[in-house]
């Protein structure tokens, strides 16, 4: 067997979800399989190599102990309610423990029209396919919580965009949970105070069972899950990150960041920087991600409000509180992870200005985020010329230089250890858009080799390794990268 089932949500009610088998595709070809997830997983690679393990990472197979099934869900997408989306793409095979006893969904995504697909066809194409494994892996690597992409597999189909016919692929994700925001706004549409306490009662049992021991378990829930969005979005910020349709749908109840879609790690540092096409307005912009994550959870509040309190006045009263919490949780995790960045190893008041100043002069000079945070920690050992280099010479710059090393110098640190520990919280190799791009359009053309030399490169983030330098340099003009796209 390759893999043992335990399905929890599959014994929630039926209105929970859509029972169905994922569709049949012409021809499966494994494009890549993620041999260490696998590993962790205790799955056989052998046996999921095999012909019986391709079919059923393309649909083709339900395997003994399954309960394939498409969820449904609700959001708020660009702030607009929409009552009922659903998987419209993806079906949930079911839920295995892994050796140490840790609870993973697996999911197919692009497997087929469900009773969720709104007219669409419910595949996928194979650049958003391997858009999301690049993407998914590169965040595991650097040790944010993310969903992670276990294969990718041709299907031998076209799937039919405004592009024309695009090769079509399927992905299979991992996830600690596939519960969403969006989850508890549609039983809240639907005034199911039922469904929504049993929801909350399975999240709580899968994901926050300290939340039992409260005499309010359903506040303890909300806590939880402010602080688990508050600690994600702060590490985002961290490494330049844009989501780009932080939609209540996209929103992992579980927190970690989930549904890659056109998302992207910055170039040149702003906080208005906007890549997702779909994003007009800049909703979604780096800069606005903590407070798009708290009107998020803001939903999610109000959708436990029946389970908070009796009294709506009193219910009203608690969520606002748990949600009011978001902004000091999110700072505290914020100034924790921009504090090792700068190198600066005990708190001091002035910190989050001296932080700010930095990205200020990041932002005039058009620095890049990746490597100004890098060449930081040169200048914390004493060899500055890359980080003038990046923000400047002078004026601003240098002020705010003269600065930061008074900062160091009242922290009794080695230059050496203190670049050391430096170069552990600012990575020197992200998943830059040019080169992701590149990539697609070489896998799509039937060329795999700078998919691997990418993963290879993306899984040592830390490593100044010779043969990664390619892989740190920012895009020229003529590479740079201005929209991406969703690929649904």
């Amino acid at each position: 067997m390759t893999f043992t089932f335990d399905n929890t949500y599959a014994r929630l009610p039926e209105r929970f979800f859509a029972r169905l088998a994922p569709v049949p595709v012409a021809q499966p070809r494994l494009i890549k399989l993620n041999e260490a997830l696998a590993d962790k997983l205790g799955l056989g690679l052998e046996a999921l190599r095999s012909p019986e393990g391709l079919a059923m990472l393309a649909g083709n197979r339900v395997p003994a102990g399954a309960d394939p099934l498409a969820m449904a869900y609700a959001g708020h997408q660009f702030g607009g309610f929409v009552p009922r989306l659903g998987d419209g793409r993806a079906i949930l095979l079911g839920e295995i423990l892994d050796p140490a006893g840790e609870r993973f969904d697996v999911q197919l995504k692009g497997s087929g029209r469900t009773p969720f697909s709104r007219g669409g066809d419910g595949r996928a194409w194979l650049g958003p396919v391997l858009r999301e494994y690049i993407l998914s892996e590169a965040m595991d690597a650097l040790g944010i919580p993310t969903t992670r992409s276990l294969a990718a597999v041709a299907t031998g189909e076209h799937v039919f965009r405004e592009a024309g016919a695009l090769p079509g692929a399927v992905l299979t994700r991992v996830a600690r949970g596939h519960v969403r925001v969006g989850t508890f706004e549609y039983f809240q549409a639907r005034q199911d105070t039922d469904a929504l306490r049993q929801l909350a009662d399975y999240v709580i049992a899968r994901h926050y069972p300290e939340a039992r021991a409260s005499d309010q378990p359903y506040r303890a829930l909300l806590v939880a899950v402010v602080a688990r969005q508050a600690e994600l979005i702060a590490r985002w910020l961290g490494v330049g990150f844009i989501h780009g349709v932080m939609n209540t749908d996209n929103m992992s109840i579980a927190g970690e960041t989930i549904d890659y879609g056109p998302c992207a790690f910055m170039d040149a540092y702003h906080p208005g920087q906007v890549y997702s096409s779909i994003d007009h307005g800049g909703r979604y912009a780096y800069g606005n991600q903590p407070q798009i994550a708290q009107w998020n959870l803001a939903r999610l509040a109000q959708a436990l409000l029946p389970l908070l309190d009796p009294d709506q006045d009193q219910a009203v009263a608690q969520a606002q509180a748990v949600i009011d919490g978001f902004a000091p949780c999110f700072e505290q995790a914020y100034l924790a992870c921009f504090r090792a960045k700068l190198g600066l190893l005990e708190a001091q008041g002035d910190d989050a200005d001296l932080i700010d100043g930095l990205l200020r002069a990041m932002a005039a000079a058009g620095a890049d985020f990746t490597n100004s945070f890098r060449a930081l920690c040169d200048a914390a050992a004493g060899a500055e010329g890359s980080l003038r280099a990046q923000i400047g010479d002078g004026g601003p710059s240098e002020a705010w230089r003269a600065r930061w090393q008074a900062r160091l110098a009242r922290e009794a640190t080695s230059p050496e250890a203190r670049a050391a520990a430096m170069r552990r919280a600012n990575p020197a190799v992200i998943p830059r858009n040019h080169r992701v791009e590149a990539v697609l359009d070489a896998a799509v053309a039937g060329d795999l080799e700078p998919l691997d030399a990418l993963l290879q490169a993306l899984a040592h983030p830390w490593d100044e390794d010779p043969m990664f330098d390619e892989y740190r340099r920012p895009p020229a003009p003529d590479e740079v990268v201005q929209r991406t796209f969703c690929g649904t």
